[in-house]
């Protein structure tokens, strides 16, 4: 077989950073059932109209077709493109699902999404997600915009990883600041605002008159408003001090109060309102996040989301909510790169049993048999070596600990290969520190 040509976008990990994602995997899923979200997984493709009607992502989207479709038969199969968030699929099952779920509905979401984007460091075409959102029927009370920071707050907070800030935003103020302004695509004007960080000021302004037909007066308003950040309520003020009225954008100050002072409370510094968060995506329609992992600031956001109040209807039947989600890959990526992550052992083992014969292979499969039903991750030496050999090999795997089975009598024995200390031990009551059971991660 000739050598395989990388393709790029695609993480594979290895096993040292794979048992680090599933490390981090656990802690993110166990702060989310901590907090009563259920787990759900989505069918990994959708219908193309469904996938392409709300913001920004025809050119992100990765069609599905069979080798052998005919271009020009009945749409069907060849109509499919794998999802490129969790939130559609998510909320396309709660339509079809409805009957069956209990209102507020509380999911949690890992899996697999895709984006055609054009790779770079922090950025694939294949990567994790870990969701969380909230549904209600008809009406969805805005306290759970202040929940979602709270969450992801605990769970980054179990991870050996830098300190995180969570940027939000309500889109209620911008759209509200738009129309008090005389802007008459407020959309338009949000995802021109949205490439702010991308490209800076002046051609934001340039995009809000090419694109939401602002004056130059309107665009400087639009970028006064997208430069207000405070670590507390005092953003409310700064906002008032611009002189804009219009009643959507004091709805959405005095949520975005209640989401900053919530999170002040639960974690003095975690959140920061910061103005010219917007979200390209056209759903949100009240609170928006986006969380910066501090130091690593450059590379953007590495959890985001907001409140969604018309991605799924049946009928005259709204599910409004609201969610947020963690780039697991994009996460891991950025301090993998950094080599910011370590493990203590590239394996999981903890004691390799050596081997005294291959006649006497059996024996040495019923120590690791008794090690393995107390919980000791453990393997058996691959060859009756001679012992010195077989210490190497668990040298080079990481394994801590060699077991020599007894001879004739004799005592079992387990060796600490790091220390040298080697001493008695019965495989049934032995156990290895705390600390050496598991690889630990930091």
């Amino acid at each position: 077989m000739s050598k395989p040509t990388p393709i790029s976008g695609f993480p594979e990990w290895t096993p040292a950073q794979r048992m680090i994602e599933q490390f981090v995997l656990d802690r993110i899923r166990s702060t989310f059932e901590l907090y009563g979200f259920a787990p759900l997984e989505t069918r990994s493709v959708e219908p193309l109209d469904q996938l392409l009607r709300k913001g920004e992502t025809s050119k992100e989207v990765y069609l599905l077709r069979r080798l052998q479709a005919d271009a020009d038969g009945p749409a069907g199969d060849d109509s499919l493109g794998l999802h490129f968030d969790l939130t559609v699929p998510f909320a396309r099952y709660v339509v079809e699902n409805a009957g069956k779920l209990q209102f507020p509905f509380r999911r949690y979401q890992i899996q697999k999404v895709w984006r055609g984007e054009r790779p770079q460091e922090g950025r694939y075409r294949e990567f994790l997600q870990a969701d969380i959102d909230i549904v209600d029927r008809d009406t969805l009370p805005a306290h759970y915009e202040a929940e979602m920071p709270l969450v992801i707050g605990d769970a980054l907070r179990s991870l050996p990883i830098p300190p995180v800030r969570i940027q939000v935003n309500n889109r209620k103020i911008c759209e509200g600041f738009y129309r008090g302004i005389g802007l008459t695509d407020p959309e338009a004007a949000l995802r021109a605002v949205d490439k702010l960080d991308k490209i800076g000021p002046a051609k934001v302004a340039e995009l809000l008159a090419e694109t939401a037909g602002a004056s130059e007066s309107q665009a400087n308003a639009a970028l006064a408003l997208a430069g207000i950040s405070a670590p507390d309520a005092s953003f409310a003020d700064a906002v008032r001090a611009l002189g804009v009225s219009d009643p959507l954008l004091d709805e959405g100050i005095e949520e975005l109060v209640a989401v900053v002072e919530t999170a002040a409370a639960h974690a003095p510094g975690l959140c920061v309102a910061d103005l010219r968060i917007a979200r390209g995506l056209d759903y949100y329609t009240g609170t928006v996040y986006e969380t910066q992992l501090v130091g690593y600031e450059r590379f953007g956001s590495i959890c985001s989301g907001g409140r969604y109040d018309n991605l799924a209807s049946s009928g005259a039947t709204r599910f409004p909510g609201v969610g947020i989600s963690i780039g697991v890959t994009r996460l891991l990526g950025l301090l993998f790169g950094a080599d910011a992550l370590s493990i203590s052992r590239a394996v999981p083992t903890c004691v390799l049993v050596a081997v005294t014969s291959e006649e006497r292979r059996p024996a040495s499969n019923a120590v690791a048999d008794a090690l393995r039903r107390r919980g000791v991750p453990t393997e058996v030496a691959p060859s009756a070596a001679k012992f010195g050999k077989q210490i190497r090999h668990a040298e080079r795997r990481g394994i801590p600990y060699v077991w020599f089975p007894g001879v004739d009598g004799a005592a079992d024995e387990v060796k600490d290969i790091r220390s040298g200390e080697q001493a008695a031990a019965v495989a049934d009551r032995w156990s290895p520190p705390p600390a050496d059971l598991m690889p630990q991660v930091g």
